[in-house]
């Protein structure tokens, strides 16, 4: 069964910094990229980071969005199949839930309905 379980949302100050974490079923976390989204209410989902599936390298491809670059990165712990969403220098603007997902074929999420429930972020002026 697939699962996709993020935790670390919270409510942090302008300038603040979060940690968020998705703990991922062992196959699809060995298996499919992994990666992080954004969305609010009226807002298009945002892709924010993703890295390559532990089955394709040792040493993970990585890439960030030009809109979080410098502020957020992405790992990924294969001992704890957890990936990670280190998010510094938060802005107000941040403030969305949170998903992470694996890339089912060639879409996000894809067939399987991989996508985790969501962390919400608030980030306070």
């Amino acid at each position: 069964q697939v699962q996709l379980v993020e935790s670390g949302g919270g409510s942090v100050q302008a300038g603040g910094s979060l940690r968020l974490s998705c703990a991922v079923s062992r196959r699809t976390f060995n298996s499919k990229a992994l990666g992080w989204f954004r969305t609010a209410p009226g807002k298009e989902r945002e892709f924010i980071a993703a890295i390559s599936s532990s089955d394709s390298s040792d040493d993970p491809n990585t890439f960030v969005a030009a809109s979080v670059k410098g502020r957020f990165t992405i790992s990924k712990d294969n001992a704890k199949a957890t990936v990670y969403l280190p998010m510094s220098r938060l802005k107000p603007e941040d403030t969305d839930v949170y998903y992470c997902a694996a890339k089912d074929g060639s879409s996000w999420g894809g067939l399987c309905g991989c996508w985790g429930q969501g962390a919400r972020v608030t980030v306070s002026a």
